[in-house]
């Protein structure tokens, strides 16, 4: 039997969630607590949902007709690596199937530690890509904005360069939190000391998941926060030099 997964949700058709059109299998659990989150109902460890490794493969394959050359699966969250164990299984099956597969991950629970370092080793061998979420660079500002520290998910992305697996890097852009030039800089920075970053996205920040947060009866400290303008988004692709990362393969 094969492992079982904590599911938050599907989505059948994703287009933004690594190349060409993807069948996305949305984890449940996360331990950050991001201020904007838009799926705060993903952050309970438990799911009601839950679904052996297998039966997931067997539902995203109905959809291979439609993913084209550069389509697969990714699987998102809630935080994807918090289910390491189900990931390594999960993806052995999809690389059996010559399907693409994608991690999108905030990175929170990277550690060289072990258990977890030598089975994200495990992972990453049928792993095609990984798309990380960087939230913040600054450390103090990463913490206040979701309550967890980023030294060990810069550490990742520096031991993902250093064993050459391709990466995007996403940043969602917040006014006033980390739509800062001097933020952007130092993030730009740290991009360019990595050599296997092939696409970089700049997201504008949105407060869509806004309602989820007073259903769940939390208190949304962003509700004053406006989605940043064209320009600000445009600055912020200059500084990150967007448009230098061109294979996105």
């Amino acid at each position: 039997m094969s492992e079982i997964a904590n599911i938050h949700s599907f989505e059948t058709f994703g287009s933004v969630d690594g190349p060409g059109v993807r069948f996305i299998v949305f984890l449940q659990g996360c331990r950050m607590r991001c201020k904007y989150c838009h799926n705060p109902d993903s952050w309970k460890m438990q799911a009601d949902l839950q679904m052996d490794a297998e039966k997931i493969l067997e539902k995203a394959l109905r959809y291979k007709s439609y993913w084209g050359k550069d389509g697969g699966i990714t699987v998102s969250g809630g935080e994807p690596l918090l289910q390491i164990d189900f990931l390594i299984d999960f993806f052995k099956l999809c690389k059996k199937n010559g399907v693409h597969t994608t991690i999108d991950t905030c990175g929170a629970p990277f550690t060289r530690e072990e258990p977890f370092f030598s089975k994200f080793n495990e992972l990453l061998e049928y792993t095609d890509l990984i798309m990380l979420d960087i939230k913040h660079i600054d450390k103090a500002e990463h913490l206040e904005l979701t309550k967890v520290e980023n030294n060990n998910i810069l550490d990742m992305a520096q031991y993902l360069s250093s064993v050459n697996k391709d990466i995007w890097i996403r940043h969602v852009l917040v006014p006033t939190i980390t739509d800062k030039d001097e933020y952007l800089v130092e993030l730009n920075k740290f991009i360019k000391t990595l050599n296997n970053v092939k696409k970089v996205e700049v997201l504008p920040y949105h407060s869509f998941g806004m309602h989820k947060w007073e259903l769940l009866g939390l208190n949304y400290e962003l509700k004053d926060i406006e989605t940043p303008s064209d320009e600000r988004i445009a600055n912020a692709n200059n500084i990150l030099e967007v448009n230098t990362y061109r294979d996105f393969k």
